[in-house]
């Protein structure tokens, strides 16, 4: 049996402490200054093959404990150290997704201001501002929406146009009625814009833009739930 040296485990057998001496500690690490210290560290040693065989049991179920107890602080220790950094990752994960939500609505703010200055110069300049003729060109039709529509929208207003008419202010679908620019239906839906919508592509013009940017806040994001639905 190998002889392990033992030190702080109190053995309780009146027998045991008669026959080897008190257990006091584990043998102290420093270096003796003299024979007698010497002396005093060895009487305050015992060793496990020198405990009666009845308390070795004792004194190894004691050692185990105090290494489980170890074992657990060192698992706490470790556990408390990941939870830091689940914590900070999942901060850090929060921050990112409240500047990506920022930077949508600032984005959003920004195309809602730029609707309502549309909108009002819309209010200053309506169809009536045109010259009426007899018919129109496409360009001349295009000419009249750029006038109309922000420059920084007038692509997406130009993409639905596209889509819905190829820009025939005259366009009618035979089956459902689905009249002019943006194939309103029903096409009296114009009417809120001016008494000639049937002839004027500018009343048309007109309306097409403020139902844009009163259902969708902008021709763009109109054009976007388009492009999502193929309707608007």
């Amino acid at each position: 049996m190998s002889r392990i040296s033992v030190r702080g485990f109190a053995v309780a057998s009146a027998t045991a402490v008669t026959a080897v001496g008190s257990v006091v500690g584990v043998a102290s690490g420093s270096v003796a200054q003299n024979n007698n210290d010497a002396e005093a560290t060895a009487a305050d040693t015992t060793l496990l093959a020198d405990i009666p065989a009845g308390q070795q049991a004792q004194v190894q179920s004691a050692s185990l404990t105090q290494q489980a107890d170890a074992q657990a602080i060192a698992a706490d220790a470790s556990a408390k150290k990941d939870a830091e950094a689940a914590a900070r990752k999942a901060a850090a994960e929060t921050a990112v997704a409240k500047k990506a939500a920022a930077e949508q609505a600032a984005k959003e703010a920004k195309e809602r201001a730029q609707a309502k200055t549309a909108a009002s110069r819309d209010s200053a300049r309506d169809s009536s501002s045109f010259p009426v003729q007899s018919s129109y060109t496409v360009a001349q039709i295009q000419a009249m929406a750029r006038q109309l529509v922000a420059a920084d929208q007038f692509q997406c207003f130009s993409n639905i146009v596209d889509h819905e008419s190829s820009w025939n202010y005259q366009a009618t679908n035979a089956s459902s009625g689905a009249y002019g620019l943006f194939q309103a239906l029903p096409a009296g839906k114009y009417a809120s814009a001016g008494a000639d919508w049937r002839t004027n592509p500018a009343t048309q013009i007109k309306w097409g833009l403020n139902y844009m940017n009163d259902r969708y806040h902008s021709p763009c994001q109109a054009w976007s739930f388009w492009q999502a639905n193929h309707w608007y």
